[in-house]
């Protein structure tokens, strides 16, 4: 199937995968203006269509930095248990309308913690939120599985807590790690300890990296922390010169390493300046892992229908294109092989089957 005969509604159907997406960046606008009335925090606006345009607008700063600080809203409303649990239910329930049939959803529980709950209390309260979600998916008709990812914040000092509670959690629904946060000036290294600590626990990990800082960021995350996917890495071309692959990109590809990219937060963001030529699309053709993400659906305004809508009408993706990207994601995912296995083949490959 070319590009040309792919519309929306198609789109829409078809079943998704997403690796790269962060709870507090994806909330309902209506949910925000109610949450921050009930705790009484102030918003830009309270018309939810305006705080929409709002985020999405103060996004496209072209500055990671700026980009982060558009989360302060979102934070503030999530800092008790009846927020965390709406939010937590309504992030399953948006990805199911998506289509979207695996995902995993990752957040820092420091930044949780004003309202009193204690790490594990949060932990304990998103699972609830999560698994509350999945049944009523499930009993709409439109299942998904979505498993968690707990995220250190990369200039602050409790990265360390953050993977002893992805260890505490691995069979309470936590599946990995992540780091998050400012990339410049914060390196991954700064966390080996956490990184290791991982590794002899066999908990998975994946690390921010190649976005706003360069490919040295990227080679610190592999070879020196360990990490079995990567966050973004749209810098990894700059390893790639006439189609010829350095070493860090080499291994990458080699390896079949995921890169878990996320084209319209890149154009926010300034690392990339159009979706036709985003990286995703080179990558893609040189053979590497690509994976297809949201990032943060609030504060990107978008959607995983919205995603491969951009890549199919301006980087000429098709059919095939958006299937492959989308057992990519499931290959890499850190659930079981076999669960994995199930999901391609009894669910993506038949939805593909137009």
């Amino acid at each position: 199937m070319t590009a040309s005969r792919i519309d929306i509604d198609t789109i829409r159907r078809l079943p998704k995968a997403v690796l790269h997406d962060h709870l507090d960046g994806g909330l309902r606008p209506t949910t925000l203006v109610e949450l921050a009335d009930a705790v009484g925090h102030t918003l830009p606006t309270t018309d939810p269509d305006e705080l929409a345009a709002w985020y999405y607008e103060a996004a496209n700063s072209g500055d990671l930095v700026r980009y982060i600080a558009t989360f302060e809203h979102t934070l503030a409303v999530m800092q008790t248990r009846e927020g965390l649990l709406r939010t937590a239910e309504e992030y399953v329930l948006d990805l199911a309308e998506d289509g979207v049939v695996y995902g995993e959803v990752r957040y820092a529980p420091e930044l949780l913690v004003n309202g009193g709950l204690a790490l594990s209390e949060v932990v304990e309260t998103v699972q609830e939120g999560l698994a509350a979600g999945m049944a009523k998916a499930a009993a709409l008709g439109t299942p998904v599985r979505v498993g968690t990812l707990l995220c250190g914040m990369r200039m602050f000092d409790r990265v360390r807590e953050a993977a002893d509670l992805a260890v505490a959690f691995r069979d309470a629904g936590v599946v990995g790690f992540d780091i998050a946060g400012a990339e410049d000036g914060f390196p991954p290294a700064d966390h080996l300890a956490a990184f290791e600590h991982l590794r002899v626990e066999n908990v998975p990990f994946t690390i921010h990296a190649g976005e706003a800082h360069g490919l040295p960021s990227i080679h610190q995350a592999l070879q020196v922390c360990g990490a079995q996917r990567i966050g973004h890495g749209v810098r990894i071309t700059e390893d790639i010169v006439d189609g010829k692959l350095g070493r860090v990109a080499g291994w990458v590809r080699d390896r079949r390493i995921a890169l878990e990219m996320c084209p319209t937060s890149n154009l926010q963001t300034g690392a990339a300046t159009s979706i036709a030529e985003h990286p995703i699309t080179h990558l893609r053709d040189l053979g590497f892992r690509v994976t297809l993400n949201t990032d943060n659906r609030l504060v990107s305004g978008t959607t995983m229908t919205r995603e491969m809508s951009l890549l199919v009408d301006e980087a000429g993706w098709t059919l095939d294109d958006l299937r492959t990207v989308t057992v990519n994601s499931l290959k890499s995912a850190f659930i079981p092989f076999d669960e994995r296995a199930a999901l391609i083949r009894d669910v993506v490959l038949p939805g593909y089957e137009l």
